[in-house]
């Protein structure tokens, strides 16, 4: 069950991941729900996904509180 939840965040921030502002919101939501060991495996995921896309890496800010 939680890798279906992981999966479904991610496909969440893909879809958004047009607009910064609704991508850093929904990031906010999945750190809320994510289990720990789920928010290390969507770091290393989030690292990879936004290494080409600049505008969103002020985004990552959240995750590293």
């Amino acid at each position: 069950m939680t890798k279906v939840m992981l999966d479904y965040t991610k496909s969440i921030l893909e879809r958004v991941s047009f607009d910064p502002t609704l991508f850093y919101k929904e990031l906010q939501k999945a750190i809320k729900t994510l289990l720990p060991y789920e928010m290390e495996q969507l770091k290393e995921w989030l690292f990879r996904f936004t290494r080409e896309r600049p505008e969103l890496k002020s985004c990552l800010q959240v995750i590293n509180v």
